[in-house]
């Protein structure tokens, strides 16, 4: 008998999306096709829900490989520098995701207008990234979610929006929802994790220490780390070099710096150490890696979906 996943996946296919990723009307929701397996992508997980209907994804995120097939979904929470991999897909069976962007104003949102009980699910701190499995009712939200196409845009724009809130309803209350609370927690507080992220994001581009860090989120150097590494699978110094290098790869992607410029823009002193990290991290040097991408039909972009 098929099911709802089945019925998914037949709705998607039916739309004969081109390769790569396809906006929808809903303005938070997209889908992705692949063609065929991709390379290993370095990117940014940004906080998004993604659930896969056909093929599978390897993710790397810190030490950690995680692989995740039909029925399953990724969910992020904060932006964490990650490498994702399409494997197994062809012409004939596509790989086959969807994409849904949240914000962790609108869980909080949800927690408070539904009264959800936020002890049991408080718990010591968690990865900012985690795969799940998707049941009926995670499925059926996404079904109406592509129900809305050639609806009138008022009618879009309202009943997706509560659409979306259902959906996180069913994650907080779900097998992995102490993770969603604690991403609420760490944004309602002024100091420690969720600040020391910020910090380093605002101040990716200079050179700063550990004890900086500490001091803007009154957090001890200990307990920096390892509530640090504890969310984002890195320390604080891995996540500053991820951040610079995927923002010196976008400047060059789109032709508004070469190399030297996108290093000396993104905090490098030295173009030797940039070149590099740079190989390290993509694969190739940076002129090679650009002009690669570019010669591609459908070039190979780093997608959480």
């Amino acid at each position: 008998m098929p099911t709802k996943l089945d019925h998914l996946l037949e709705i998607v296919v039916a739309l004969n999306c081109p390769e790569g990723r396809t906006e929808t009307p809903v303005p938070f929701f997209s889908l992705v096709r692949r063609n065929k397996p991709t390379s290993i992508v370095p990117g940014v997980l940004t906080p998004s829900f993604c659930l896969i209907l056909q093929g599978s994804k390897k993710l790397h995120l810190g030490q950690d490989t995680i692989y995740y097939g039909p029925g399953d979904y990724l969910v992020s929470l904060i932006d964490i520098p990650a490498s994702g991999q399409v494997v197994g897909a062809t012409p004939q069976s596509p790989y086959i995701g969807l994409r849904v962007d949240i914000t962790a104003e609108e869980i909080a949102s949800v927690i408070m207008d539904s009264g959800i009980d936020l002890k049991p699910l408080y718990r010591k701190l968690g990865p900012g990234a985690y795969v799940g499995k998707s049941d009926v009712h995670l499925q059926l939200l996404f079904i109406r979610l592509l129900e809305l196409r050639g609806k009138p845009e008022a009618e879009i724009r309202f009943l997706s929006s509560l659409i979306k809130r259902e959906m996180i309803f069913r994650l907080l209350t779900g097998d992995h929802g102490h993770l969603f609370v604690q991403r609420v927690f760490m944004d309602q507080q002024n100091e420690g994790i969720s600040r020391a992220i910020e910090w380093i994001k605002e101040n990716y581009n200079r050179t700063f220490t550990i004890e900086e860090v500490a001091r803007s989120s009154k957090m001890s150097v200990s307990g920096l780390h390892h509530k640090f590494k504890a969310v984002t699978t890195m320390a604080p110094q891995q996540y500053q070099k991820q951040l610079r290098l995927q923002e010196a790869r976008r400047l060059m992607l789109n032709g508004s710096a070469n190399a030297t410029t996108a290093a000396l823009e993104v905090g490098y002193e030295s173009p030797a150490q940039f070149n590099r990290e740079y190989r390290r991290l993509f694969g190739l040097p940076p002129l090679q890696d650009i002009k690669a991408f570019h010669r591609k039909p459908v070039p190979e972009v780093f997608e959480s979906s």
